[in-house]
């Protein structure tokens, strides 16, 4: 067992809101090391958002995350020779970065032109509580409603 845990890194406030959520939210997206790019296409799709409903673009973004951040998630665990899909509540750093992950691969998976363009239209499906990743969330929340016999194998 390890002695002590890694000290969490303090990440930056982004540049047009002052959030570090931003900032992550960014970073998860970046590929290739290409942030710049990543910023690029963040703004781009909060520019957008603002256009279509006359709305403030961060709070509806913070709206959509926290409508796609799941509570509980289902974790296998092996007893005595079969597998139980045991669910387990989920520590709020992991939930915030699920559903950014979530938000970003269902954006990249929609179709349209361009990734801010995507991206801007899964985050208002979001906020509205519809859209691929809240539907990811709403199925990880059913399976673990349906083991939830097995919460008392607690991993």
């Amino acid at each position: 067992m390890r002695k002590r845990k890694p000290k969490k890194r303090v990440i930056a406030p982004d540049p047009r809101y002052g959030d570090p959520m931003v900032t992550q939210f960014v970073n998860n997206m970046m590929w290739e090391g290409k942030k710049s790019v990543s910023y690029a296409i963040f703004y781009d799709a909060m520019d957008k958002i603002e256009s279509r409903i006359s709305e403030n673009p961060h709070e509806i973004w913070k709206k959509a995350l926290e409508n796609v951040m799941p509570a509980v998630e289902v974790r296998s665990k092996r007893i005595g020779g079969a597998t139980f899909q045991i669910p387990t509540e989920i520590r709020p750093a992991r939930r915030l970065s699920i559903g950014m992950k979530w938000v970003i691969r269902f954006s990249r998976a929609r179709s349209g032109k361009g990734m801010a363009e995507k991206l801007s239209a899964e985050l208002i499906a979001a906020s509205k509580g519809e859209g691929a990743a809240v539907k990811r969330r709403e199925d990880t929340h059913r399976m673990a409603e349906a083991n939830r016999a097995f919460a008392h194998f607690k991993a």
